[in-house]
This record gives structure tokens, C-alpha cells and sequence, in this order.
């Protein structure tokens, strides 16, 4: 078997089912698998899943793993000669894997290779491609360093290298890691130590403590929501304290002072996050218009009755409509969604978008990278 795509998936059913869409299509001409591992979801996510994607492997936990253990057990049953780390608030593009396959196989030197990431808003996430969060350079990332020099302070988000340009880079995102099966498992796959945030860290860096080369690949676009299992509350500032906390004491012989440092950092840095979900581009205003683009032009869909509504079977049609609190809700079974995250990645904030769910009555999205994704009832 090629590839085996293991997702993990707690408590965001509509989220996942349009990545499962995605995920399949992009396995189609593949000898590939998709497994799921829910951690305990109590949001009706396997009963949900195993209705609407039967052909999906599940593995369902009785309790909350987190993300490492999580990941480990999926990977476990995986036959495929490569595997994908994929989160469920992604969106990949029908030739993803093939690119990601073709290109494995002709750079042997790459051990882990990571995608361009960009959010619900069409942005570009800079987490995509980083650097090793040494104490020197996390200090240069909360202390805002960065942005005023990125040339020189620039590391924790690889600013050397142009976010349109391939190359190789420390640390790749835990939403999608794609690599050979036997190096997970040479590296015992993710440190269960670790309940989540900074278990791509980890295994990026003992990734290059063995020798090998982590890889940004530009060329390979895929939507990340960001954080939909993720509130951004007390437990989370704490478990993200902790957890690096735990990647600085397992890898980096650091002084009490600069230990000290580092959990007021971690309580700063997770503490914007709160903030900036509260900021004012992460409140939504209602659209002015929504566009419903799918070829299925007999296809009827509820929205709010107060807003008006245009259905078209093409994308360039909207562009008059650009910049004008227009909604765009895509319909993946009719549009491509290469063409989609196409779309997005050209125009941007020029709209707002939304991915039809695969029975026609949810659609997921979100309006940047800091803001919680919403889910609109098609009732």
C-alpha cells in the first residue's frame, strides 16, 4: 500500500466531513487508506462518519488521548508505505497526495515534508515553515523582535525562507506531516509525554537530531482552520505552558533564570492567543450576499432569508462581488476543491467562504487564523 492517511478527530464532526470529502478525493486513484481515531468525541463525530463515509477505518478511544497517543494508535494499524499526519479542520487539494508521493520519491534526503498552510480566509500561516524554539529565538517571537528585523530575528517562522519558495526548515506543523512509515516509527512516532502543542516540535527536532532534513513544500496548498478542538481558554494556556516546558527540559540544559523566563513567555504568548479571539477582525459581520457555487444547479439550500442569495455554476462569476461582505459557500461534490483553495490562496479576504458538508445540510469555514470556525445550518 502507497499511503495511509490517519486523522485524528475529537468533537468537530462538520470540520472533519469536509476533510474526509477532500481526503478522498485526493485517494481516489491511490492504493491509499484513511484512518480515523476519534479521541471520545461526545459530538455524534463515529456515528456521523460511519454513515456518511463507510469506507473510512475508525478507531474509536474511550477516553481522551490527546494528540501524540492519538496519532501513535492510528499509525499503529497503518499498512502504507508513507503515512500523512493529518488534523480534521484541513482541506487538501485532489493531487496533494500524488505531489507529496512524487516528490518523497525523488528526495530521498527528506524525512518529513510539510505544505504550504493557509487559513479559512485565504492567509497565509506562517507556522507553515519554523525554526527550533530555542530560548534565543522564542524570545525573539514573543518579544515582537522578529517582526521589526525578520532577516535577523526571524527564525522561529524560517523568515529566510520566502513563504513561496521550497526549502528545507527545522519544524513542520503537526496538521499535516507527510512521511515515510518506517521514519515515524524509528522515532516512536509522537512523545505521548506530551498531551498536544508541542509534539510537532519534538519530532521535527528529533527528526534532524538523526541526521535528516525536515522540508517546507511550497508547491502543495492546503486550507488549516486552525484550532476548532482547541478553546482557547485557562486549560489551554496552561497545557501550553506545560507543554513547552516539558520540549525545553527534555532537549535544553537551561538555567532556573531562564527557566523562569520561559513560563512567563509561554503564559504571555498563550494568554494573546485568548486575546487576539476576542480582537475585532475575529468577529464576523453578517454577509451582505451569500453565493452558492456548485453545477448542481437544482440543488437548494437554506440560508438566512433576510440575506439574498445567488447560485452559480462557476467561480468567476463572484468576482464582481468582491470586497462586498459576499459569502461564497463551495459545494465540493460540483467544484474542484484544488480550484477552490485556489481561489482563496488568489482573492483572499475579498470574501468569506464556507465548504458544503457531504449530506448538504452544514457548511464549515472561518475568517482568519485567530477566530473560532463557524458552522452554518443549511436549514
Amino acid at each position: 500500500m502507497q499511503l495511509s492517511v490517519i486523522i485524528l478527530n475529537y468533537n468537530v464532526k462538520y470540520f472533519c466531513d469536509v476533510c474526509l470529502q477532500s481526503v478522498l478525493a485526493a485517494t481516489k486513484n491511490l492504493d491509499a487508506e484513511v484512518i480515523l481515531v476519534d479521541n471520545a468525541s461526545i459530538d455524534g463525530s463515529i456515528d456521523w462518519i460511519a454513515k456518511q463515509f463507510p469506507q473510512v477505518k475508525r478507531i474509536v478511544n474511550n477516553e481522551n488521548t490527546g494528540f501524540p497517543k492519538g496519532n501513535n494508535i492510528g499509525v499503529a494499524q497503518a499498512k502504507g508505505e508513507y503515512v500523512c499526519i493529518l488534523n480534521p479542520d484541513t482541506i487538501v487539494a485532489e493531487d496533494t497526495f500524488v505531489k507529496a508521493l512524487s516528490f518523497m520519491e525523488e528526495n530521498n534526503q527528506v524525512a518529513i515534508m510539510g505544505p504550504k498552510l493557509i487559513d479559512g480566509s485565504g492567509s497565509f500561516l506562517k507556522e507553515s515553515k519554523r525554526g527550533v524554539p530555542t530560548p534565543a529565538v522564542a524570545f525573539a517571537k514573543v518579544s515582537g523582535l522578529y517582526k521589526v528585523f525578520p532577516k535577523l530575528f526571524g527564525a522561529y517562522y524560517n523568515m529566510r525562507l520566502p513563504k513561496d519558495e521550497s526549502g528545507p526548515t527545522d519544524v513542520l506543523v503537526g496538521a499535516f506531516m507527510f512521511m515515510r512509515t518506517k521514519h515515524y516509527r524509528s522515532l516512536n512516532g509522537f512523545d505521548e509525554g506530551c498531551f498536544m502543542y508541542s509534539d510537532d516540535i519534538d519530532l521535527s527536532y528529533r527528526s534532524l537530531q538523526l541526521g535528516q532534513q525536515n522540508y517546507y513544500n511550497a508547491d502543495i496548498t492546503t486550507i488549516h482552520f486552525k484550532g476548532e478542538s482547541t478553546p482557547k481558554d485557562f486549560a489551554y494556556q496552561m497545557m501550553f505552558r506545560e507543554a513547552m516546558n516539558y520540549f525545553y527540559n527534555k532537549h535544553f540544559h537551561v538555567s532556573n533564570l531562564v527557566k523562569v523566563w520561559i513560563k512567563l513567555a509561554t503564559n504571555l504568548f498563550s494568554f494573546l492567543k485568548r486575546i487576539n479571539l476576542t480582537a475585532p477582525n475575529t468577529i464576523k459581520p453578517q454577509p451582505s450576499c451569500y453565493w452558492l457555487i456548485s453545477k448542481d444547479l437544482d440543488l437548494e439550500i437554506g440560508v438566512n432569508k433576510n440575506i439574498s442569495f445567488m447560485h452559480t455554476a462557476g467561480l468567476t462569476p463572484a468576482l464582481g462581488h468582491k470586497n462586498t461582505r459576499t459569502e461564497l459557500i463551495f459545494d465540493p461534490e460540483t467544484i474542484s476543491f484544488k480550484d477552490c483553495i485556489a481561489f482563496m490562496s488568489r482573492h483572499g479576504k475579498g470574501f468569506t467562504y464556507k465548504f458544503l458538508c457531504s449530506d448538504k445540510s452544514h457548511a464549515v469555514g472561518s475568517i482568519s487564523s485567530n477566530a473560532k470556525g463557524e458552522v452554518l445550518v443549511m436549514s
